[in-house]
């Protein structure tokens, strides 16, 4: 592991540590290199600011955990990851969900999200006339779904389990993607 790779995770570590009691807009580049006992000068050579480090922290604890999950038989393990990902982390999603840092928790979910439609439509779309920017279209719409049933279950206190919400999308879900397909298969550009 490269000493950029550690310095950065010191970062994240005191980030989401501070982020357990304090707001996001309360903590400082000050307080938090305090925390980890680096300088601001280190900070500054690997973030530009504190949201930068935010979205740094979903990036590799997030999205690069659930990249396996692409395709249709596994989509709604990776749904559930994300789920699980929210749960185990539940101050620090919730304090940047309630912070000026909430558009990096907005595009965490985004990009996990439509990373793994498009893993699904893809696949589906095999030997199917559609334009990418159909299969584009279909994605950010089921997407935009997803990430807003997951905002509200957030703003809900997250009190429904996980597998029950995975349950109840597959349940919904199913057999849709290849039916939105089908709708734009071999549509006239």
């Amino acid at each position: 592991m490269s000493n950029s790779f550690l310095t950065k995770n010191a970062l994240a570590h005191s980030l989401k540590t501070l982020m357990e009691h304090t707001p996001l807009n309360k903590i400082s580049v000050k307080r938090l290199v305090d925390d980890c006992g680096l300088n601001r000068q280190t900070f500054y050579y690997h973030f530009q600011d504190i949201f930068e480090l935010l979205g740094w922290i979903y990036r590799t604890e997030a999205v690069e955990s659930i990249a396996q999950y692409r395709s249709y038989s596994t989509w709604t393990d990776g749904f559930y990851r994300i789920f699980c990902y929210i749960e185990s982390n539940k101050t620090f999603c919730t304090n940047t969900l309630n912070s000026l840092g909430r558009n990096h928790l907005d595009a965490y979910l985004y990009e996990v999200t439509n990373d793994l439609i498009m893993g699904v439509i893809n696949e589906l779309a095999q030997g199917m006339n559609i334009s990418s920017e159909d299969k584009r279209f279909i994605a950010n719409f089921y997407t935009l779904a997803f990430t807003g049933l997951v905002i509200q279950w957030m703003r809900d206190g997250m009190k429904d389990k996980p597998k029950h919400i995975i349950a109840k999308l597959s349940g919904l879900i199913e057999g849709n993607f290849l039916k939105a397909l089908h709708k734009y298969e071999n549509k006239p550009s």
